[in-house]
């Protein structure tokens, strides 16, 4: 069988792959070798930064539906003494529309992106296993196995979204560079409890170690994490799991049901050398592996399957085969600063025998950009505050003539969008979605920024011109109002919307 994209696992990289790929018409097969979903809680955190990808994707309410904003958290500290911490629920701004980070279980990510999937005509392949593969310069040629039958695949490309033991990644030979320490594990599994509320994100610390209970939106279980030191008991069974509660806690109290899921971590921190091998890309685990401090792992992995599907729907398309270049270049260094993050964060907590801080500006990704990318272009000096490359900020009180919108709701689909601060008409490139941004009522192409969000958030000038990117980072600024610049970089890209 031949298609354009063949991916290799269905996490939540693999399915928000599928989804970009499946609402641009691109052909593709995602596989994955487990039988059915994946159970488990996994990686509970979603950051504001993931949540705008999924508002784009169309599935953030059905996200924000199963989760909790901001849980609480409550920590008792050896001597009794109770704290409550954790980040307050924030409310949304003009420019940020989930200013906090979201606790839910991975499995329920995955099942709102397979929903979305379905939605959008594609399916996963459970059960069905990639077991090798050659590329050439025009494909690549790999054999699955379901049922035991084997069967030839070709495809444009491979996208590795297998996880941290990377089939994709080992055949392609790309090396995966780091450390794994046996002395840092966690118990990590989900639990019903009996005698404990549900009202926060319940914290001990011992001289032991930590031990935590999270409760999960949406479930009747909460999420049980133990730290497990050199030499003290790593069993996985209910029994073990009771002890170090009660040593830990102090309380007697407090029952735990048998595990429904249950793994333990350990500390392993790794890069690969590269996320490219010819027609072969890595993404998310199978690119970056590091430790659940600070929620970032499942996150930065959505965000680099929406950096890729884009690119790899517009080059299908016709666009420059170099646009897939800026994959890499522009997604390891973020990886690079997340494994150098959640590490800093896991040294202090092991010290501190507490909860990784969370829900701080690190941690909530909005500030990940691409300044420098040869996809970024501006006539801005230094010291501006937004700059090409950087998060396009939403804004809120816009008029249109369907109605009032918010910038997001302008700008979702996975299509460049002009915004002309100019005002008055223009001739504009073929097939680009344009506004044209005004502050007297709207006309057809026209948002109404009466209130200034729009002009603030993007610190527009009457001139100014602003191309966001398909995954809502901004392409290029013309403060000068240079449309033979828009036209310009669209060309040298080649991008299909404009040819």
């Amino acid at each position: 069988m031949t298609t354009t994209v063949l991916i290799a696992g269905a996490g939540p990289t693999g399915l928000t792959l599928a989804c970009e790929l499946a609402r641009a018409g691109v052909p593709f097969r995602l596989v994955e070798a487990a039988p059915g979903p994946r159970p488990g809680s996994r990686g509970k955190g979603v950051q504001p930064r993931t949540l705008e990808v999924f508002d784009d994707l169309g599935i953030v309410e059905r996200v924000l539906a199963h989760g909790r904003m901001a849980m609480p958290i409550r920590s008792t500290a050896p001597d009794g003494q109770v704290t409550l911490g954790g980040a307050a629920p924030a409310g949304p701004r003009p420019d940020v529309p989930y200013a906090a980070s979201l606790i839910t279980p991975e499995w329920r990510v995955e099942e709102a992106l397979r929903l979305r999937l379905a939605e959008l005509g594609g399916a996963v392949e459970f059960g069905t296993a990639l077991e090798s593969f050659e590329q050439s310069a025009e494909g690549v040629s790999a054999v699955v196995v379901k049922d035991g039958e084997a069967e030839t695949v070709t495809a444009r490309w491979l996208v590795g979204c297998d996880g941290g033991h990377s089939i994709v990644r080992k055949q392609a030979g790309i090396a995966f560079e780091g450390e794994t320490r046996d002395d840092v594990r966690m118990i990590v599994a989900d639990v019903e409890v009996d005698g404990l509320d549900r009202t926060a994100w319940h914290m001990w610390r011992h001289e032991d170690g930590l031990v935590t209970l999270c409760p999960l939106p949406s479930t009747g279980a909460f999420q049980f994490q133990a730290s497990v030191a050199p030499g003290q008991d790593a069993d996985l069974g209910l029994a073990n799991l009771q002890a170090l509660l009660d040593r830990r806690s102090g309380r007697t109290d407090i029952r735990l049901c048998e595990p429904e899921w249950s793994s333990l971590w350990r500390a392993n921190v790794r890069l690969a050398e590269r996320y490219r091998e010819g027609r072969v890309f890595l993404a998310g685990d199978a690119a970056h592996i590091h430790s659940p401090a600070g929620g970032q792992g499942m996150n930065t992995g959505i965000q680099d399957a929406h950096n890729l599907g884009w690119k790899l729907a517009a080059v299908a398309k016709g666009a420059s085969p170099a646009m897939l270049d800026t994959y890499e270049a522009e997604r390891r260094p973020v990886a690079a600063g997340v494994l150098a993050l959640s590490d800093a964060r896991l040294k202090e907590a092991m010290e501190r025998k507490s909860i990784p801080i969370r829900g701080d500006a690190a941690t909530r990704q909005l500030g990940i950009g691409y300044r420098g990318s040869v996809l970024a272009r501006d006539d801005r000096d230094e010291t501006a505050p937004l700059r090409a490359g950087d998060r396009a900020p939403d804004a809120t009180g816009l008029t249109t003539v369907d109605g009032e919108r918010r910038l997001f709701d302008l700008t979702r689909g996975g299509r460049f969008t002009l915004l002309d601060f100019g005002g008055a008409p223009r001739t504009y490139p073929d097939g680009l979605r344009t506004f044209r941004v005004v502050v007297r009522p709207a006309g057809p192409g026209e948002i109404a920024d009466t209130r200034g969000h729009l002009a603030g958030a993007y610190g527009a000038s009457g001139k100014t011109l602003v191309l966001i990117r398909p995954d809502g980072f901004i392409g290029l600024i013309s403060d000068a109002g240079d449309l033979a610049a828009v036209a310009d970089h669209l060309a040298a890209l080649g991008h299909p919307e404009t040819t």
